[in-house]
């Protein structure tokens, strides 16, 4: 795939505290008829009509993984079911979003041949990209026997994304970026459920 301009998407995603409002208003744009949940129909829909970023509309494994993990935020409405995000879990839906794209377009530079998984050949050829990546990369074999959870003897995107961030792998490794400090926030997520509610309520 070709490289994103990564400065014009991030732009459409408000993550920044300061874009309180403005992530309240796009949330009202992704939900048309107004019932204050979203499911993920809406949100893959919203992502290409809405955002108008085709980059991420094409990424459905991120925008699953994304979704997925806002829902872990805790409901403020108990007739909500698992199947929805609403107000209070959007914030962590965007930060998601960006984090898991980021992950995707990695995991699409060494998966060659395009099967969404990434096979021993596939991880070996990249072996000197990852080390710049990541800087405790340890032996090849061992690194992807980790990564292969199910052991089916091939690396699954979700396999990867969670490898990644038990990596502290973040784009600014990938791209030389200074500005991504999200794979942080989501490990002390991963390691503190607690947090999880309580940072989406601040939202």
């Amino acid at each position: 795939m070709s490289e994103p301009i990564w400065d014009e998407i991030y732009e459409k995603l408000p993550t920044r505290p300061e874009q309180r409002q403005e992530r309240f208003d796009m949330f009202d744009t992704f939900d048309p008829n107004g019932n204050g949940i979203l499911s993920l129909a809406e949100v893959d829909k919203a992502i290409r009509d809405v955002l108008a970023i085709d980059e991420i509309f094409d990424a459905k494994p991120a925008i699953m993984r994304a979704f997925q993990a806002a829902k872990a935020c805790g409901k403020g409405r108990e007739d909500i079911g698992d199947d929805y995000i609403e107000k209070l879990e959007f914030k962590r839906f965007l930060l998601g979003l960006r984090m898991y794209f980021e992950y995707w377009v990695a995991f699409k530079r060494i998966d060659e041949d395009d099967d969404r998984r990434i096979s021993f050949e596939e991880f070996s050829a990249a072996e000197e990209i990852m080390k710049k990546w990541i800087t405790n990369f340890g032996d090849l074999q061992e690194e992807f026997d980790t990564i292969d959870e199910n052991d089916g003897g091939m690396i699954l995107f979700i396999e990867f994304c969670k490898w990644a961030i038990g990596k502290s792998l973040t784009w600014r490794m990938t791209t030389n970026r200074g500005d991504h400090r999200l794979t942080g926030i989501y490990r002390i997520w991963a390691m503190i459920p607690g947090l999880i509610k309580q940072y989406c309520l601040r939202v």
